[in-house]
């Protein structure tokens, strides 16, 4: 790997892959996944506990057990990105039929709950790199306009006292204007930089908004087609079949930009849909980087 900067942290968005033996394990089957992982890796996104929302009065958070062992088994210097629950970033509850009403989900943005889920994770806070708040696609019918969403973003993180780590990941691609990253950077709250999901290419949106910027900020390369890489691939995450490298130079660049120039916190979080193997995709960004 051997490119090092203390601002940039490299790493998968899940770690438990049987078919990485090779690439992260010594074996298929680990007796430890995420241990043998955080031995060649200082960071990983837990995308598990964004899956909260079962009903109104289910939400379910992390478990103190699960909580106290990732902390336990990871060096001190590992840093984890976390997602936050979807019960406070979906602003209405998922449809089971399409013909069914939409059902507002009452902790939307709810402080209250924000703060019952960083007590879930108190165990973690030591080795907490970023946590993404993931929006997704907001129509007319969830989201009058991009204003009453930033009223309502503005509302809760004025409201919040811990913001170590906040990125906020749109997927409406006109909401990444100045208005927006104006409010980021008021927030002092940083971007997830979504690659993928029908969202403008990363390179194009840092180039507009550079000078906005601030805190720690994420990069999730995630990839534009979820159900076609998974069928090509058979969901065996050992090589590439999508390969990216039209466009991976260009986010190194923005990498080096961000962490050489800025020194801001960087995380880089990438995904077996993204050109089928995260780990051979994160070498590729190491080769890359040692180059520039």
């Amino acid at each position: 790997m051997k490119f090092e900067n203390k601002s940039l942290h490299i790493g998968a968005c899940s770690w438990k892959y049987d078919s990485w033996e090779g690439l992260v394990y010594d074996s298929a089957k680990p007796e430890n996944y995420l241990k043998e992982y955080a031995a060649k890796y200082d960071t990983v996104e837990i995308d598990q506990w964004f899956w909260s929302l079962f009903g109104e009065n289910q939400v379910v958070l992390p478990k103190k057990d699960i909580v106290e062992e990732y902390a336990a088994t990871v060096p001190d210097d590992f840093r984890f990105s976390i997602k936050v629950p979807n019960s406070l970033t979906l602003t209405h509850f998922y449809k089971k039929q399409a013909s069914e009403p939409l059902v507002v989900n009452p902790h939307f943005l709810s402080v209250d709950l924000f703060h019952r889920f960083l007590e879930s994770i108190e165990g973690l806070l030591p080795k907490l790199g970023s946590l993404i708040f993931q929006f997704e696609y907001l129509n007319k019918q969830k989201m009058n306009s991009q204003t009453q969403f930033l009223e309502l973003l503005n509302q809760f993180l004025s409201g919040i006292q811990f913001k170590q780590g906040i990125c906020i990941e749109i997927r409406n691609p006109y909401y990444l204007n100045l208005k927006y990253f104006e409010l980021l950077q008021k927030q002092q709250i940083g971007h997830g930089f979504c690659q993928g999901y029908y969202m403008p290419p990363i390179t194009e949106v840092y180039e507009k908004a550079y000078a906005y910027i601030n805190g720690t900020n994420v990069i999730r390369l995630l990839g534009p087609d979820r159900q076609g890489i998974e069928k090509t691939t058979g969901k065996q995450w050992n090589k590439v079949v999508a390969p990216k490298d039209d466009e991976i130079p260009g986010i190194v660049r923005m990498i080096r930009r961000m962490v050489d120039h800025s020194g801001m916190d960087l995380y880089l979080n990438v995904n077996n849909h993204y050109e089928g193997s995260a780990p051979v995709t994160i070498a590729k960004f190491y080769n890359f980087l040692n180059k520039e």
